[in-house]
């Protein structure tokens, strides 16, 4: 499809994609519109893969003409540098930009009889950790994500592209009220493993077979972890044991670790 130009920043037709920068903004112009940005094409070819239906694609005029594999009902708009970073608030590095409808979450109950492990997130705010969470339960083995309520949002653009486009291949939901919803997982069958730096937790590799058959990981937002409510709803508090009076890990490098060590087994097996 041939590329519509784009000259003026304040075109209605690009409105989808202006000031990106601004989270606040976005966070109120995104879900409720039912749309999210993708940027990149290694990220917006997996969104396409993983049945996501483009609205829109916005690209450097530039590369206009390299580009392939975009849907053939989706308008392509295409602006120079100087026009999109008008548009965006920043430089398009990667070139390329795409709006992409959302669509509805699982409910809790749907997500849980589909999975065998989980990461359950309490006021996970920050787009980062949460899109490196994504990538690192993607690549080691974890079936589902849970969000609580006051959850930053994973379709999010700095989120999706810190996950590589990972979020889209772990099914989530978030959940309207907390913490009930711990109790649901639980009579679910689930194992509630609540991560936290006291020395007295249980250390990770001290969990029985039992309490890594189900598992689902409770992890809380950087800095106050989780609430005094999620930890004495857990089965379990797990510790991941450090040196050099080192008190804490990253929210996203302590998931990594012990979503690796929970899925230990069934990487065995396979």
């Amino acid at each position: 499809m041939p590329a519509v130009s784009i000259t003026d920043p304040d075109d209605p037709r690009i409105g989808d994609y202006r000031a990106l920068t601004d989270v606040e903004l976005r966070t109120r112009w995104e879900p409720p519109n039912g749309l999210f940005i993708a940027e990149g094409e290694l990220v917006i070819g997996r969104a396409l893969r993983a049945g996501y239906r483009m609205r829109s694609a916005l690209v450097d005029e530039k590369r206009a003409d390299q580009l392939t594999g975009l849907p053939d009902d989706a308008p392509l708009y295409a602006a120079t540098q100087p026009v999109l970073e008008s548009i965006t608030g920043f430089h398009v590095h990667r070139g390329i930009l795409a709006s992409f409808h959302r669509r509805p979450l699982p409910t809790l109950d749907d997500l849980l009889a589909g999975a065998r492990t989980l990461a359950v997130l309490e006021g996970l705010n920050t787009h980062t950790n949460l899109g490196a969470l994504f990538r690192s339960a993607a690549a080691l083995g974890i079936d589902a994500v849970v969000l609580s309520p006051t959850c930053a949002d994973p379709l999010y653009r700095r989120a999706v592209r810190v996950s590589m486009g990972e979020v889209f291949a772990i099914p989530y939901t978030k959940v309207d009220s907390w913490p009930a919803p711990l109790t649901t997982i639980r009579e679910s069958g689930f194992t509630l493993l609540a991560m936290t730096p006291a020395p007295d937790a249980v250390a990770l590799l001290d969990l029985t077979p039992d309490q890594r058959k189900r598992p689902a990981l409770l992890l809380g937002a950087e800095g106050p972890g989780l609430t005094a409510e999620a930890m004495a709803l857990s089965d379990a508090r797990v510790v991941i044991p450090m040196h050099n009076d080192v008190d804490s890990l990253n929210v996203a490098t302590a998931a990594a670790i012990t979503f690796y060590e929970l899925t230990r087994d069934t990487r065995q097996r396979s």
